[in-house]
């Protein structure tokens, strides 16, 4: 469990930043690239001294070794030829893998291979983890974490802006092996746990993680969090239900962490969204409908000037003359009337109609009056058309703030009193 929750950490935080780079698979070439050096490194020890091959150190050197192959020759290959990097990526991964898993037929071969545990390697078993393999994994975690923190202000500038850091003289090239080399070191020491499905850690937990914050900071703690509850939540279940194998119910923990967040996730979810998008689309339907009722006041009163708000109120609106005025369905218009009578913007009057109450007379005027200077500004000082001007204003006015209102202000001074609603512009 401990051994577990410290690789889930990890991991998390390493990924943070491959995720920010766009260099999330990486973790996957360099787990699944490991296999062969944990073969070799089998094979090595048992040709070396019997019945030590299985040494977890000895392993994870293998494993090291490899990864780091891989990481260069996918720098290499990126860099020297016109093949992309998600190809580059493929090829890599597929050419290691392949030598893996023909080593791995090569190790069943020996006596010693069959009892060697070493499937472990790609569905993971942390259930085979010894006291010592959990100091290993928390030394490595440790000095891990340790590092992000020393270089945090760098990485951060790599991972936003690579260019940038490169014209100020950054070693860019070095902290980019720097953060790979990272990436090796919590992939390795989590394939025993995890097995090739370690790139899963390296990912969900950052993912996860950016559905909850803006900042680079928080996001690191969150993901490093995410990564520590998948791995313990993961490791309880597999042992609760042995029938559970301890890396693919990692995994799945994770999985279950990243659909949580991107469903209820503060700043990027899904749900959060929609409750965004809802609420403006009333707000835009509310605008619209108080426009309406203005200028249907506005003509059927045949006021010339600003209409004050106890005339807004005593004059009623039938529903065909709101209708009128926009390309409004039946029932759109019905449940735009609804919404605002349980809002207070609307009364039902009976015998005529309907009417704006207080509140909505005063809201009527100052969305009438910031549609129309945005007319006028569009007219006046963008050079255009009176009969075009209404849809291009109808796209904006509703995210107009009050710093934008001002200067429209200002532009429009000349036409009279800010304080009053100004007659359209199509008039």
């Amino acid at each position: 469990l401990m051994g577990t929750m410290l690789l889930g950490a990890s991991a998390g935080v390493v990924g943070t930043f491959m995720l920010l780079r766009r260099q999330a698979l990486v973790g996957d070439v360099v787990s699944h690239a490991a296999l062969p050096g944990v073969a070799v490194a089998f094979l090595l020890g048992e040709v070396v001294s019997p019945g030590s091959g299985r040494s977890f150190g000895r392993l994870l050197l293998g494993a090291s070794a490899a990864g780091f192959l891989a990481v260069g020759a996918m720098s290499l290959i990126r860099r020297w030829s016109n093949i992309k990097p998600d190809a580059a990526l493929a090829t890599v991964l597929g050419v290691f893998f392949g030598g893996g898993a023909v080593l791995f037929k090569a190790v069943q071969k020996i006596p010693s291979g069959n009892q060697a545990g070493l499937q472990h390697f790609i569905l993971g078993s942390a259930s085979t983890m010894t006291t010592g393999d959990v100091w290993l994994i928390a030394e490595v975690a440790v000095v891990i974490v340790l590092l992000v923190g020393v270089l945090f202000k760098e990485l951060e500038l790599l991972a936003f802006d690579e260019d940038f850091a490169r014209t100020q003289g950054w070693p860019v090239v070095g902290l980019d092996l720097a953060l790979l080399s990272l990436v090796v070191a919590v992939t390795v020491i989590g394939l025993q746990s995890v097995g090739v499905l370690m790139v899963a850690l390296l990912i969900a937990p950052p993912t996860a993680a950016r559905f909850w914050t803006e900042k680079l900071g928080t996001m690191t703690w969150l993901a490093a969090g995410f990564g520590a509850a998948s791995a313990a939540s993961g490791t309880l279940l597999s042992a609760l239900f042995p029938q559970m194998a301890g890396g693919p119910t990692i995994v799945m923990m994770g999985s279950f962490v990243f659909l949580f967040s991107l469903l209820f996730g503060k700043e990027r979810g899904l749900v959060g969204r929609w409750l965004i998008q809802r609420e403006v689309q009333r707000r835009i339907g509310r605008h619209d409908l108080l426009r309406a009722f203005y200028e249907v006041v506005e003509t059927q009163a045949a006021y010339v000037g600003a209409l004050a708000a106890d005339q807004l109120t005593a004059w009623p609106v039938k529903f065909l003359d709101l209708q009128s005025k926009r390309a409004w369905s039946v029932r759109r218009l019905q449940q735009l009337i609804k919404e605002n009578l349980v809002a207070g913007i609307i009364r039902y009057d009976a015998t005529d109609g309907w009417r704006l109450t207080q509140t909505g007379a005063i809201e009527a005027q100052r969305v009438v009056r910031n549609h129309r200077l945005w007319e006028m500004y569009l007219i006046e000082s963008a050079d255009f058309g009176a009969a075009h001007v209404d849809r291009v204003v109808d796209d904006i006015e509703h995210v107009l703030d009050p710093e934008l209102m001002e200067k429209l202000e200002r532009s429009v001074a000349s036409r009279g009193d800010r304080a009053v609603v100004p007659p359209s512009p199509h008039q």
